[in-house]
């Protein structure tokens, strides 16, 4: 069955998708049911951590041996096609031994070999929201059962390692299939310039009520926001996507005073280089930034050897922080963030960036970015 769930870009509705941790997670409710209660269920259905509920039927659901239950979801990416639109997303569930409930991933499914990445050098690429959502869905239907025990879970994907080669998982240091990913549990689509429709939108909305405004690429930065309370500063915060540049020149023909930007340094760290679309498609250039910075700041060959092959932003922190360099080298990022976004305004408003991190926090401030957001505060108390 098809989600029915749309979001309008310019003058288009695009239907929205769902993410492939979505799907192990349904095929998870599904794979414990059976192995449980000997059920098939017709339709599996969950609410993702967006906030939205999907609905499936299963692709298959059988046992196997009398003693493992599978059962497959489709994937559907909705107007937002990739790779992995179509593509079948297994649960295996064995009862176990031990307690509680073990999740790993089988043939199709990537493992990690670089350190840096969400999961843990040597473990499945299995992101820790769809974990989440696998381990919520799989101890509900314990608890409908009133079983005790512990589970085995396996997610396979058959056709992921040929898929992988399609992605940046070979890149990124993640070898034999896909990731299962997602935050919200949504896959939203990304037309181009109904993308870019819809910020200005945006834009010229937030521009009717205040001559301030917060950009974000997207869920990472609101988060961020929210744990720094910066969200109830009164300030419309709009999501820009990949299109910082884009976002910024739309600005600049808008009453705004002053912009600020915030987000995951993973792209924030592309502005350093110039790069004002930062999708890694159009550009990655975050290895090079870190290294060059460092060589500037004394970093021997061997940690710059480190950075250029690490597979995240997060590794090169880790790496910065081992040689103590983290300070001089975002020091001097963060200087050119903020001159790539001065020469981007072109003197039409102020504007700063604060770049975080997930696994790090505050990974710093551009001096303008402070003073503008100790005037916010300030106009608060």
């Amino acid at each position: 069955m098809a989600f029915e769930h749309y979001i309008r870009s310019g003058q288009k509705l695009l239907r929205c998708g769902y993410t492939t941790g979505t799907c192990a997670a349904l095929a998870v409710q599904g794979a414990v049911t059976l192995l449980l209660s000997g059920r098939v269920l017709r339709t599996l259905e969950l609410v993702t951590p967006g906030g939205l509920t999907v609905k499936v039927t299963p692709r298959s659901c059988y046992l196997t041996d009398g003693r493992t239950a599978i059962c497959s979801v489709e994937k559907d990416g909705g107007d937002d096609t990739d790779v992995t639109d179509g593509m079948e997303i297994v649960a295996a569930a064995d009862r176990a031994d031990w307690a509680g409930i073990v999740i790993d991933g089988g043939h199709g499914v990537g493992r990690v070999t670089k350190p840096g990445l969400d999961q843990p050098v040597g473990a499945a690429a299995i992101n820790s929201t769809p974990r989440r959502m696998m381990e919520e869905q799989a101890l509900a239907v314990c608890r409908a059962c009133g079983y005790m025990g512990g589970l085995k879970i396996v997610i396979s994907v058959p056709g992921g390692e040929e898929a992988a080669r399609l992605t940046f998982n070979p890149d990124l240091g993640v070898e034999g299939g896909i990731s299962i990913l997602g935050t919200s549990g949504i896959v939203e689509p990304m037309s181009r310039q109904a993308l870019i429709d819809t910020i200005e939108l945006e834009l010229r909305q937030a521009a009717e009520i205040s001559d301030r405004l917060i950009l974000t690429p997207g869920n990472y930065g609101l988060d961020f926001l929210k744990s720094q309370d910066w969200d109830r500063l009164g300030i419309p915060v709009v999501k820009c996507s990949n299109f910082i540049g884009d976002a910024l020149d739309i600005a600049a023909g808008l009453p705004f005073a002053e912009v600020l930007l915030a987000g995951h340094i993973g792209k924030l760290v592309k502005l350093a280089g110039g790069v004002m679309n930062t999708h890694s498609r159009n550009a990655d250039c975050r290895r090079e930034i870190f290294c060059a910075y460092a060589a500037v700041c004394g970093a021997d060959v061997s940690l710059c050897r480190g950075l250029m092959e690490a597979a995240t932003a997060d590794a090169c922190i880790e790496l910065l922080d081992q040689a103590s360099l983290r300070r001089p080298v975002m020091e001097g990022i963060l200087t050119a963030v903020q001159r790539s976004l001065d020469h981007r305004a072109a003197g039409a408003y102020q504007t700063g960036a604060v770049l975080c991190s997930n696994r790090f926090g505050c990974l710093g401030i551009t001096e303008n970015a402070g003073v503008i957001l100790q005037k916010w505060q300030q106009r608060q108390e």
